[in-house]
C-alpha cells in the first residue's frame, strides 16, 4: 500500500497549468515525485490530469493505493457523490475509471491544501519553469 498525493492547477483558469505528484510509503517516506507543465487548462482539468499521471506512477509500486487530492469536486465525482456534468472532464473521468481497474485496493480522499503542500509546490514549480522560458 502506498500513498499518492496529486495536485493540478492553472493560473487564470483556464491558463498555464501544471501537475504535481508525490508518492510515499505508509511511513511517509517519499518514493517519487513528478511535476510537469501541461499547457493551457482549467483547474479541474489539471486536477484530473495530475490524478491520471499519479495513478500510472502508482502502479509501479503495486496494486494498492490511497490517493489524496485537495479538489473536493474531483473526489466527490470519483466517489459517486457528484455527476460529471462538464463535457471536458468526462473523458478524463473515464480514463480514471479504466486506470482503477489496475488496482485491487484504491481509495480517493479529500484533504485540505495545507496537507498537500509538496504536490502544490511541484505544480507551481512546473508552471514557473515554463513561464520563465517564455519571458
Amino acid at each position: 500500500m502506498i500513498k499518492v498525493f496529486t495536485d493540478g492547477g492553472s493560473r487564470n483558469n483556464p491558463g498555464p497549468a501544471g501537475i504535481g505528484i508525490v508518492i510515499q510509503d505508509l511511513t511517509g517516506t517519499v518514493l517519487e515525485t513528478k511535476n510537469e507543465y501541461i499547457g493551457e487548462k482549467t483547474n479541474n482539468e489539471a486536477e484530473y490530469l495530475a490524478l491520471i499521471q499519479g495513478l500510472k506512477l502508482a502502479l509501479k509500486y503495486g496494486k494498492e493505493a490511497l490517493v489524496f487530492l485537495d479538489s473536493e469536486l474531483v473526489v466527490r465525482q470519483l466517489n459517486g457523490q457528484y455527476k460529471v456534468k462538464n463535457a471536458g472532464l468526462k473523458p478524463l473521468f473515464d480514463e480514471v475509471q479504466v486506470l482503477k481497474m489496475g488496482f485491487t485496493n484504491l481509495s480517493f480522499k479529500h484533504i485540505i491544501r495545507e496537507k498537500n503542500r509538496l504536490a502544490d509546490k511541484l505544480v507551481n514549480e512546473a508552471i514557473n519553469r515554463e513561464l520563465s522560458k517564455n519571458n
